[in-house]
């Protein structure tokens, strides 16, 4: 089996066992210690599904139809039945999973609700830049010229 085959059947197989999928930037390091933290939390029941978008093997479609931009610009989550899910309702539904519901239970109430998805898109638009990193789509040209490298078709100038 080809090591894409093994990635897809090794997602769909896992299938039943997590109940949301979150989709995560590898590269950014708030972003890796709050996963490492949730991962803990899981310890190892597999009920979240945690998706590294830096990763060079990310694949939008076994991830609900979400490519790398629009995954870097907003927290994503997918529901096993295939609905996305974004913002701070992926924190609502991934610490729900968990038994940590009470940490973002009050943004269920909906002017709170708006509130923080309004502070969290403020947070989202200057994430890259409050961790070192260049903007969106520098980021995204990166990306695409490293993909291009690895399928061969690197351009010298």
């Amino acid at each position: 089996m080809s090591s894409l085959n093994t990635q897809t059947h090794n997602q769909f197989s896992s299938t039943s066992t997590w109940k949301i999928k979150l989709l995560y930037d590898g590269e950014c390091p708030l972003c890796v210690r709050e996963v490492n933290f949730l991962k803990k939390r899981d310890a190892g029941r597999g009920l979240v599904a945690f998706v590294d978008i830096a990763d060079g093997n990310y694949n939008p479609d076994a991830n609900g139809g979400v490519d790398f931009e629009t995954a870097m610009g907003r927290i994503h989550a997918v529901l096993p039945d295939g609905t996305l899910v974004k913002n701070v309702e992926v924190f609502r539904r991934v610490y729900e999973t968990l038994g940590m519901g009470w940490v973002y239970a009050v943004t269920k109430l909906p002017i709170i609700g708006a509130i923080a998805d309004f502070i969290y898109g403020i947070w989202a638009s200057g994430r890259l830049a409050l961790t070192g990193r260049p903007n969106l789509a520098t980021v995204v040209a990166k990306r695409q010229q490293r993909m291009e490298c690895n399928q061969g078709r690197c351009q010298i100038d």
